[in-house]
This record gives structure tokens, sequence and C-alpha cells, in this order.
């Protein structure tokens, strides 16, 4: 039997890089992936590359900071296929940098919204559907969370990040009972688009080969390269699976072993 044969999975924040290829392995590990994302033409998109028959995905534009809009995802589930057993939260803001000097306060909140409370909100809708089949909760948290990356300053992320990871320890507890597993994922420096854009963009600034700015990140790495969002997906999906039906509260990195807790 396949991974995730006939489950249901959630899927928040959809786009060309992580959030398309854990609905992708979703799919490929034989599961139903209820795709969601602020801009309809992305997760049409992606739908459409992953299932173009449309049997195992169903799609609905989602703004995850609006609660409204939460529930209308779950319902989406719920009506086409009857359930929700796991839930994916990858939607994120990710693109405020800066430290504690130069921190617009106001734009931190909003980066709170989204990527704490948006994930709590669309968690919350999809409780009730996780507590008749038991069923799993996966945070996708940063490894900037726990030691903060010397190449970009993102404190506004790594904090909202680090709180939804301190969130986890409590929902863990509180759902257990209802056998709603709770954990997160840590990447590190992953190879995929935003990364990719990373490279490219020093390179040309340092007028210095891609290979060069990425042989020093992979320099730090235990194995000699990155993580590709692939595989951050695929540790996604092992915890959604009932193969992970014992670990709750947790904090998995992948990281090519840049860092070792």
């Amino acid at each position: 039997m396949s991974l995730l044969e006939g489950k249901t999975v959630v899927v928040s924040g959809v786009g060309a890089g992580l959030g398309h290829q854990v609905a992708a392995a979703v799919v490929r590990d034989g599961g139903n992936a209820v795709l969601g994302a602020r801009t309809e033409a992305n997760l049409a998109k992606s739908a459409a590359g992953i299932d173009p028959d449309g049997a195992h995905t169903a799609y609905r534009a989602t703004d995850i900071t609006d609660e409204g809009q939460c529930a209308e995802l779950a319902a989406l589930a719920t009506a086409r296929f009857g359930r929700i057993d796991a839930v994916v939260h990858v939607a994120a803001w990710d693109s405020c940098f800066g430290g504690l000097e130069d921190a617009d306060f106001t734009t931190w909140q909003s980066v709170i919204d989204v990527n704490l409370l948006g994930t709590l909100r669309m968690t919350r809708v999809c409780l009730p559907a996780l507590k008749s089949c038991g069923g799993s909760v996966v945070f996708i948290g940063t490894q900037s969370a726990v030691a903060a990356p010397s190449q970009v300053r993102q404190a506004a992320y790594a904090a909202s990040k680090g709180a939804l990871t301190s969130a986890m320890y409590s929902l863990a507890r509180e759902l257990g009972p209802h056998r709603i597993r709770v954990n997160t994922v840590l990447p590190g420096w992953m190879w995929g688009p935003p990364v990719q854009a990373y490279v490219q963009f020093t390179a040309h600034t340092e007028g210095v080969p891609e290979a060069e700015v990425l042989g020093r990140l992979t320099g730090r790495m235990a194995l000699p390269e990155l993580a590709t969002d692939g595989d951050v997906a695929d540790a996604a999906v092992f915890l959604a699976s009932d193969r992970a039906r014992a670990i709750t509260g947790q904090s998995l990195l992948v990281n090519a072993g840049e860092l070792m807790r």
C-alpha cells in the first residue's frame, strides 16, 4: 500500500517551489492533495502538472490571514474527498529581511500574522475533520529559528517560525487525545526557486561564478550538497503518514547536516 493511500492532505502555500513538491509527493504516494495559495493561476498550474485528469487534486485561492477563506479550503477538502487526514503548512512570508536595528515592526506584525497566526487559523478550521479520523499537522519551519544564518538577516521570519515551533508543543499536547499529531520540519538551505535566485543574484552582484556561491553553502554541510525542496517534501509527507503514528511534538531538521542537534 502507498504511504498515503486513501488519505486527503490540505497543503497551504502552493507555488512553484516547496508547496508544489509537497502536493506532488502526496499524489505520488497515493493521496488526494487539496491546494491553497493566494494566486489561483499558480494553483491551477500546479494541479495540472501533478494530476492532469484532476482525480486526486482540488484547489481554492486562499489567504491564510482570512479565517473565512481558510474555512472554505477545509470545506472544499471534505466536500470533494470526504475527509481531511493531514494538513501541511507551507504558506509563509519569507521575504522580509533585516534585523532589529532596522526593523519595521508594522511589517513584523504582518509576518507574524501570516507565519504564526495564519498557520494556526488554517489548523483550527481543519480540526473537526481531523478529529473524526485522527491525523497529522505538519508545520514547515526553518533552521533559522534555531541557528541564525550569517549570509542573510531574516529576524522577523525566524522569530515567527520560532514562535510556531513553540506553539507546536502546546498543540501536540492539546490535540494528542484526539490522536492528532503535530510536528515541524525545519529546512536549512534548500535547493529550490528561492535559493536558486539567491545564488544567481549573489554571483551576479559579486561577479563570481554561481558554482563559487553554491560552494560556500555546501562547504558547511556534512553531506556535499544541499537538501532540495523535494527532500523537505518527503519529510513532510512521512510525518503526515501513519508511518509516523507515534511521532508528535518533534522538529526534524532537513539540512544535509549543516546543523546537528
